[in-house]
């Protein structure tokens, strides 16, 4: 019995535009952004999804809305443990910004590795902890379902390195680009990566 999921980062927002740190705050999409979220809808629009798993931040729940819009079977979910990494203080800056105003902060969080973590902010080993749970719930609760996951960039690099048994310090060696798709099939055990990281033209 297979069991499809297909995780999907949100389009272009304000923040990522001017790269700046957006975690678990809020940034609008650009106009670009946008015609991102056109462009996933109409690739996704022929595959029958039964649940929607969605972070609940603005971006995500945006791209959700537009992909459920004319499809009132699917049943929406959102879970917090599928949100970006928390950035604490560095929340809205550039890593410029953050070097000038947090240069100790900035040393502590690159020395200490996985452990790593800015002032209220949430590390890398953190994220992993809660998008593990997140994922073994939903390979355990959705046997046999297809299943879309409304994310952001680190939850889709580390379910990329559980299914590939990867260390998480390796994640950012899967690009994942915003308003991309990943598409794993699970049988069982066994986990097929379909595709990673396509991203549909903008017509």
């Amino acid at each position: 019995m297979r069991t499809s999921i297909w995780l999907v980062r949100h389009g272009q927002t304000v923040a990522n535009r001017a790269r700046r740190y957006l975690g678990h705050g809020d940034s609008p999409l650009t106009t670009y952004g946008q015609r991102q979220h056109e462009a996933v809808v109409c690739r996704l629009r022929a595959l029958p999804f039964t649940h929607a798993i969605v972070s609940p931040t603005e971006r995500t729940r945006a791209l959700a809305v537009a992909i459920t819009k004319h499809r009132p079977s699917i049943a929406i979910a959102e879970d917090p443990r599928w949100r970006e990494i928390d950035q604490g203080q560095w929340e809205g800056l550039t890593y410029r910004e953050v070097l000038q105003r947090f240069p100790g902060d900035a040393q502590a969080r690159w020395t200490d590795g996985i452990n790593g973590k800015p002032t209220g902010g949430e590390s890398l080993a953190d994220v992993a902890t809660r998008v593990g749970e997140a994922w073994h719930e939903l390979r355990s609760h959705y046997v046999g379902e297809r299943v879309i996951v409304i994310t952001h960039a680190t939850p889709i690099q580390l379910v990329l390195c559980f299914c590939c048994q990867t260390p998480v310090a390796e994640h950012w060696r899967w690009r994942i680009d915003l308003g991309s798709l990943t598409a794993l099939d699970i049988y069982g055990s066994s986990i097929i990566i379909r595709m990673v990281n396509n991203v549909p033209p903008i017509r």
